[in-house]
């Protein structure tokens, strides 16, 4: 086939059809934008699509299970993040017929960028950690309407954490109209539920993290400070593969650490960090940087010689930032942080392998699960044995 034959096509993508245009190498229209529906996608790109076919799609919601059915049928697939293709959101006449054929053009001109599109295993690990950040903000959000309850009402609760099972007798006491009471009790209710259901999701989490997948991954990070089960999985979900980023530069740009800059002639200036990138790595990354400063001699050193120059927030988002690259290192090169302490790295293993009784699944004793993952980090016997 030459050059000339293949066809470019461009797929605008909606919640119940995809509007599809093709273009050739010479930019002229060989295939009219069609509607056709979610539904009858999968037969009409069978009949009408051809192996030479290159083929561009708009990230969004639904566009890995399109991707995932064209994907056998053509060339190529490209998707491409919005903010590469704002040309087409910015026209003055925009309808979904133009924004097809849009599409293929910047891809017969070569002009687009492909985002990394993520294995299967990848995105149910991202629909597990999303589904488990909404459960959290969903507690919190009842535990603040308790809380509100008792504002309203000046009421004190009993010291201790107002929301284990010992104090529910004290909700239930208190002298409130039968309106409030009622609510009151649904949100306990309502409570008890999120609290099973997190259960759950924990407990899924954790059997990942042993999973043929993530094994090779997880005892690298849970060895660096500030990263826990939660943490390493939220991590590996918005990563991925480390190896998909040649430099640890690249890492942390795709975290949205990275300071923006402007360089114009004798003008250089840099700013605020860019926010650009998956959200919840660079949440996690501040999450367990904080958690580092407070337990690791290493960096509380690096964050108090920051924050006397240039403030606590800032300091601590470039501690995230340095951690990051850190993070880099452990998982391209397999290899034992030098600033971890090995009895604290045994605790941690300890404390996973006791997680929803994970060892005992695995047909190991908790003893045998820490020496194990300490053994595939890369620490000698003499090391484990002085750990145990």
């Amino acid at each position: 086939m030459t050059e000339i034959l293949k066809r470019y096509v461009g797929l605008d993508i909606h919640k119940h059809y995809v509007v599809v245009g093709a273009v050739d190498g010479e930019q002229a229209v060989v295939m009219r934008p069609r509607r056709v529906s979610i539904e009858e996608l999968g037969e009409w790109a069978a009949a009408h699509l051809q192996p030479t076919d290159e083929v561009v799609l708009e990230a969004s919601t639904n566009v890995w299970p399109i991707h995932d059915l064209l994907e056998p049928l053509v060339a190529d697939i490209v998707v491409v993040h919005p903010n590469h293709v704002k040309v087409i959101a910015e026209s003055s006449v925009k309808t979904d017929q133009r924004d097809a054929l849009a599409l293929a053009r910047l891809l017969a001109a070569n002009l687009l960028s492909s985002v990394w599109v993520p294995p299967a295993h990848v995105r149910e690990l991202r629909v597990l950690v999303a589904h488990r950040q909404w459960l959290v903000r969903q507690r919190v959000s009842v535990r603040n309407r308790l809380h509100g309850v008792l504002h309203t009402h000046n009421l004190t609760p009993p010291a201790g954490d107002p929301f284990c099972a010992d104090k529910r007798d004290w909700w239930h006491d208190l002298p409130l109209a039968s309106p409030i009471r009622l609510r009151l009790r649904h949100d306990l209710a309502l409570l008890d539920h999120l609290s099973t259901l997190l259960q759950e999701a924990e407990e899924e989490l954790a059997r990942l993290s042993v999973s043929e997948s993530w094994a090779e991954q997880v005892p690298f990070l849970m060895q660096l400070p500030g990263f826990g089960l939660r943490n390493a999985m939220t991590l590996l979900s918005a990563v991925g593969t480390v190896t998909r980023f040649p430099t640890p530069k690249q890492l942390v740009g795709y975290s949205g650490l990275w300071s923006r800059v402007h360089t114009s002639g004798q003008t250089h200036r840099t700013g605020r960090i860019t926010k650009q990138g998956r959200a919840e790595l660079r949440v996690v990354m501040v999450q367990a940087a904080w958690a580092a400063v407070r337990h690791n001699s290493h960096w509380k050193r690096q964050f108090e010689s920051l924050a006397a120059r240039i403030g606590r927030q800032k300091a601590i988002v470039a501690i995230a930032r340095k951690l990051l690259v850190v993070v880099w290192y452990v998982l391209t090169e397999q290899t034992v942080d030098r600033h971890a302490k090995p009895q604290a790295v045994a605790r941690k293993f300890l404390t996973w392998a006791s997680r929803h009784r994970l060892a005992t699944s695995l047909g190991l004793s908790r003893d045998r699960f820490v020496e194990h993952y300490m053994r595939q980090v890369g620490y000698s016997h003499e090391v484990i044995s002085a750990c145990a």
